[in-house]
């Protein structure tokens, strides 16, 4: 296969815009934080970048991409990223596969650091780094592996373009189990320390979100644009129609809401942004800002203390982006993808809502068992005096502004 420098330039391209999500997303999630706990928050993000980098060049690639054809996990052939060379490519698609394992690289990356806007506060950062590596190599790699890597779920037709079923799904019931583990925070009416600094994470994780739907594609054709342009879509009828809610509910639109329904878009349309028309994205957009407004709602009532309403949105947007997906998927869109139940595809559909519901259910449980695990290793749950003194001084020595009041 020859190289195609188009194709490689813009995977490249798509690569470096999903690495810019993760440090997105330690701004979102600062900016939400209360102030002892900014610098806390985002470490969990930034460390995400070094320590999955390198699980990813040890065994990650590996495990995800390297054989296992129809089975869980793949196997050891390709540990230490072994022969991956610059003139080694990427089946067909016309770029080396040294740029499929950084694109790659990037999702594995985000995907736990989503799930650590729930248990903000609360958890010890030696727990932290041990659940950032046995999760994944438990939960994500198998999932990324039976639906991206030629897997089981993949020889049975299930589908998921760019994550709601690997990433979201996963993610979002992993934060739920661990909110129900370490349980609510003993402070827990402090506001956003800076919705600006939100506002800034927010922009590059749309931004980014480019790169990780249309990249999704692996090539740079109609499909491509198609992604690019559902994601846009969806995020913007969510972010607007999650306002509107807030504005009828609560007599004010709040900028906060806007941007989190932006978010829940996003989430929504990821397992499907190019498997579906453009009309569909925007009806996902609706649907996912008010399926996600009335689960951080369900949340909030029941008291369960997500604190920065990881499962809400990116759990619930994930599961019904993919039951979505099931519905409106058409041949006619993308004659790579299926039908769904819209057009006949009725046990597409069907595999659709059974995996997302097997992939969260197995996700939380995992998630729940393994704190329980790491407990006995080292203490999860933060002290009553570190949490009151806050993350920033007590985990790390160190506080984002001069004077915390």
């Amino acid at each position: 296969m020859m190289l195609n420098t188009g194709s490689t330039g813009f995977m490249l391209l798509a690569t470096s815009l999903v690495m810019l999500m993760t440090p997105g997303l330690a701004f979102f999630y600062g900016g939400l934080a209360c102030k002892r706990n900014i610098l806390g928050i985002m470490m969990q993000s930034f460390v995400s970048l070094g320590l999955t980098t390198i699980l990813w060049f040890f065994v990650g690639y590996s495990l995800c991409f390297s054989g296992g054809e129809g089975a869980i996990l793949g196997n050891l052939d390709k540990i230490f990223l072994n022969g991956i060379t610059p003139t080694v490519m990427f089946g067909n698609a016309g770029f080396p596969e040294l740029v499929f394992v950084a694109y790659q690289m990037m999702f594995a990356i985000i995907t736990p650091a989503l799930i650590t806007g729930a248990f903000a506060n609360r958890i010890t950062f030696k727990a932290y780094i041990i659940f950032l590596i046995v999760w994944q190599l438990f939960v994500y790699y198998p999932f990324v592996h039976m639906i991206w890597g030629g897997g089981l779920l993949a020889n049975m037709g299930v589908i998921d373009f760019a994550g709601g079923i690997v990433v979201h799904a996963t993610a979002g019931f992993a934060a739920l189990a661990s909110v129900f583990y370490v349980g609510s925070r003993k402070y827990k009416d402090s506001k956003p320390n800076n919705i600006p600094l939100m506002a800034i994470g927010t922009a590059l994780l749309w931004f980014g979100w480019y790169g990780f739907n249309a990249g999704s594609e692996l090539n740079v054709d109609g499909i491509t644009a198609l992604a690019f342009l559902n994601s846009d879509i969806a995020a913007s009828f969510a972010a607007i129609t999650w306002m509107i809610i807030e504005w009828i509910r609560e007599e004010k639109p709040k900028f906060v809401g806007l941007m989190t329904g932006a978010v829940a878009g996003l989430a929504t349309i990821t397992p499907a942004a190019g498997l579906v028309s453009l009309h569909v994205a925007a009806l996902m957009g609706i649907i996912g800002a008010i399926v996600c407004y009335f689960a951080v709602h369900l949340k909030n009532r029941m008291k369960w203390d997500d604190a920065l309403d990881v499962w809400g949105v990116h759990g619930i947007g994930g599961v019904t982006g993919t039951i979505l997906l099931g519905v409106f998927a058409s041949t006619a869109i993308n004659p790579a993808g299926s039908n769904g139940l819209l057009y006949g595809g009725t046990a597409f559909f069907i595999k659709e809502l059974v995996v997302v519901a097997g992939a969260s259910i197995y996700a939380f449980i995992f998630t729940y068992i393994m704190l329980m695990l790491i407990n006995a290793i080292t203490p999860v749950k933060v002290s009553d005096a570190e949490e009151l003194a806050g993350l920033d001084i007590s985990m790390h020595g160190e506080c984002a502004y001069d004077a915390i009041h």
